[in-house]
């Protein structure tokens, strides 16, 4: 079935390894981060069974399909008052920042018997999330230790999603002194400091990862072998994930469009080169499924035109290759391609070992309801 996006479990399961050996050997847990899968039932429990002790996501819902883990969940966005009962019956760590939902969160713990760990968010500067004023850091601190039903399990920080802001040694001890100046001050222990995300990996194989950091959130690393500024990270397997759409029309068309141009299926007035007459190709995926930004062709004669709500455009003018109508052409993911892919009920998910040639082997069985419940799985192996 197409379009679909093919899935190298064995690939996934490689950095996995070489993850948490190269982490723990540092003193570092793995807080493995699965938001880009989507709460996939299958890459979840890949996950879980290469042991590990933390599970991340961003949206409560993903955590439906996680089964067999006796590991600590945690909620990496931060949660939203009106979410509060939902949080605390599905997680047991959050990152918060706001003392108004910390109270709610303590007061919710209490009256389900329950003990709820905090990570609290600093800004280091890349002005998403965290508390970035020091009095306000203190104060908050302060009346954290009053409430009971809430743990303050540590401190945390994040760089690179919104200001792209690099992470250095610089900012991550700004996060260990201040962590120091706290214990100090309030007489308490912050267990866990959460420096980050993948991109922290290049300080850590430089050995430029300050001691005290030890816990990083990982999910680009893991599943798509990507660091900072979505390099390739040494020893680790990238394009884990390739989509593969079917050609529906091959024809030799003009390069303009002929007529008045307004606005397209995106809502913009698109440009055209005129190239003469090209040899053009259709395929079955449009916007609803994924922006053409995100996906690259693996024949790199392939030009990608644009997309319309159903239909991605192609110019295969070029290319070596004498494609006709059925054909599957395969293309590479970005971050955003990936999490489009699997967020679409309309993309089917094929999982294989790497191996060639796959065969069909299983339908998996998935849950009843969440965001996963009507997405087509397979499994192929050799």
């Amino acid at each position: 079935m197409y379009p679909r996006v093919e899935i190298n479990l064995e690939a996934i399961k490689h950095n996995l390894r070489l993850l948490t050996t190269r982490c723990r050997s540092a003193g570092i847990d793995v807080a493995a981060v699965v938001k880009l899968v989507c709460g996939d039932p299958v890459l979840l429990k890949t996950v879980v069974d290469a042991g590990i002790d933390v599970i991340a996501d961003s949206r409560l819902e993903n955590f439906q399909g996680l089964t067999g883990f006796s590991g600590k969940k945690l909620l990496l966005r931060l949660p939203m008052l009106s979410q509060v009962q939902q949080l605390v019956d599905t997680v047991d760590i959050s990152l918060n920042s706001e003392i108004e939902i910390m109270r709610k969160i303590a007061a919710t713990a209490r009256q389900k018997g329950k003990t709820h760990d905090i990570i609290l968010m600093l800004d280091l500067g890349d002005l998403r999330e965290g508390i970035i004023d020091s009095d306000v850091l203190d104060g908050t601190i302060a009346e954290l230790l009053t409430l009971e039903g809430i743990n303050l399990l540590g401190l945390g920080s994040n760089l690179t999603c919104f200001g792209g802001v690099m992470p250095s040694t610089k900012a991550l001890n700004k996060l260990i002194t201040i962590k120091n100046q706290l214990e100090t001050k309030f007489q308490l222990k912050l267990d866990v400091i959460s420096g980050g995300n993948s991109g922290c990996l290049t300080l850590l194989d430089n050995g430029k990862l300050p001691v005290g950091v030890n816990q990083l959130r990982l999910g680009t690393s893991i599943f798509m072998g990507l660091g900072l500024n979505d390099q390739q990270i040494p020893g680790l397997q990238y394009d884990n994930f390739i989509l593969v759409t079917e050609i529906i029309e091959i024809m030799d068309k003009p390069s303009v469009p002929m007529g008045e141009i307004g606005l397209d299926a995106s809502g913009k007035v698109p440009s055209f080169e005129d190239l003469g007459i090209r040899k053009k190709a259709l395929c079955a995926i449009g916007l609803q499924d994924i922006n053409y930004a995100y996906i690259s062709a693996l024949d790199k004669a392939i030009k990608i035109l644009g997309m319309s709500s159903d239909h991605l455009v192609l110019d295969i003018s070029d290319s070596s290759q004498a494609y006709v109508v059925g054909d599957k052409l395969k293309f590479q993911l970005s971050y955003q391609g990936v999490l489009s892919a699997m967020n679409s009920s309309y993309i089917y998910k094929y999982y294989h070992d790497g191996a060639q040639p796959w065969q069909l082997l299983a339908n998996i069985a998935l849950p009843a309801n969440g965001p996963s419940a009507k997405r087509q799985h397979t499994i192929a192996h050799n």
